[in-house]
């Protein structure tokens, strides 16, 4: 007989059945519990809520542990490419023979963007935000591309997928160059989907632009780390947007929008400007003894995870490529400097390794996006390139999935109780 979770309420007895996935903690199937009892759970942040079933992104959060259909992403990193991760997280298993060069193929196909877009971007001030930028143009491709919005077609589903992964690059590299006042750029076909997006971010018409392959490798791998990252805040919204039957492109710029929160996706730029702020080694001690001043607000961040309580695997990747970005552009960094020395003394510290608090993936991540030349504000907007891929791959398994139903979360009410109206004269 399968496990049962026993629950006692008003002094009667009720048993739910416990699911056990592939591995993770069991999960209790409370999906009667109102029906049968008349009580709800309360689980603010729905922090111990399994919210779906997924087979796409495993975090052991303890262990440290971060899997894309079963692949560690230290692997994937170190040995695949951000196309064949896009691939493997929509299809669910690696791409064979000439599998990958199709895929490939299709996405560069897809690369280019409806012309009056162009006029779209000139309704913005040129000092938009570049994430207010994308959040907008990303809703409106429904109103470009409505020929892919019918959810309840398998065909127009993949093709939308298709088209969100591949334009993602070309409209964040516009919103670049929208806010520095230099002409779009289109892609071209004969590069990489990485090269092509630093080619559109970089170059300018008086000159020929050259990618250096160290710096795209080092951007394919910061596009790996954050393609998909299970059951998150912006994930979480792009499917409980796409529970109502909203069409693709609605999800995802409700995901970018979710993602443009400072404790979501504005991390690494935090981080780099705390690192900024300390300036060189020898100031370390000083913030460190602030870290552990409760009375001081300072705060060390790009340390410690919600989820990791071990280091964060992703972190052990981007700090190699960090010393290899630097090395090769040439750039002696104090902030490099800074961010290792810092990362040294808190592993060896005993309030952060009693604390478990380890370099997560925006510690490193804000110094090669900086030396590679972008400004802060397109952080989030290269975070959001690359979680495209796992929104759609969620998505996209949240419309299949046969159970899914509406999103409709239920609340603790403290408001007033049933009163009767006044006539405004006699208040």
């Amino acid at each position: 007989m399968a496990d049962t979770a026993k629950f006692e309420l008003g002094g009667k007895g009720f048993e739910y059945p416990v699911l056990s996935g592939s591995t993770g903690p069991d999960v209790v199937d409370i999906r009667k519990l109102y029906a049968q009892t008349g009580a709800f759970t309360y689980d603010p942040g729905f922090t111990s809520t399994a919210s779906c079933e997924s087979s796409i992104t495993y975090i052991d959060g303890d262990a440290g542990i971060l899997l894309h259909r079963g692949y560690p992403i230290d692997q994937l990193a170190e040995q695949s490419t951000f196309m064949e991760v896009a691939y493997l997280l929509l299809n669910g298993e690696l791409p064979e023979g000439t599998t990958l060069e199709e895929f490939k193929t299709t996405i560069t196909r897809h690369t280019m963007v409806n012309e009056q877009l162009a006029t779209f971007f000139r309704g913005f001030r040129r000092d938009a935000h570049p994430m207010a930028i994308l959040c907008g143009v990303v809703g409106a491709l429904s109103a470009f591309y409505h020929d892919s919005t019918d959810i309840t077609d398998p065909q127009q589903r993949m093709i939308a997928s298709h088209r969100l992964i591949a334009k993602m690059p070309t409209i964040a590299a516009m919103a670049y160059k929208y806010s520095v006042g230099q002409p779009f750029v289109y892609p071209r076909n004969d590069l990489s989907y990485t090269a092509n997006f630093l080619r559109m971010t970089f170059s300018v018409p008086a000159e020929e632009y050259e990618v250096d392959p160290v710096v795209e490798a080092a951007m394919d791998k910061i596009f790996i780390l954050h393609a998909d990252h299970e059951q998150n805040a912006s994930t979480s919204t792009v499917r409980l947007a796409g529970s109502s039957g909203a069409n693709p492109f609605a999800c995802i710029a409700a995901g970018i929008a979710c993602l443009w929160g400072p404790a979501h996706g504005g991390a690494n730029e935090a981080a780099l400007n705390m690192l900024r702020e300390i300036g060189t080694p020898d100031r370390i001690p000083e913030y460190i003894a602030r870290a552990k001043n409760k009375d001081d607000p300072f705060r060390l961040m790009g340390f410690g995870h919600r989820v990791y309580k071990n280091f964060d695997p992703r972190a052990k990747v981007l700090s190699k490529a960090a010393g290899e970005v630097l090395a090769k552009l040439g750039k002696n960094d104090p902030v490099l400097d800074t961010a290792r020395e810092l990362e040294r003394i808190a592993l060896e510290d005993p309030y952060f390794i009693d604390k478990k608090l380890y370099p997560n993936v925006d510690f490193y991540s804000g110094v090669i996006l900086s030396a590679i030349g972008f400004p802060t504000t397109m952080f989030t907007v290269l975070f959001a390139l690359a979680r495209t891929t796992g929104w759609v791959a969620q998505w996209n398994e949240m419309i299949a999935d046969p159970e899914q139903k509406i999103g409709r979360p239920r609340q603790l009410y403290t408001g007033a109780t049933q009163r009767d109206y006044i006539p405004v004269a006699d208040r």
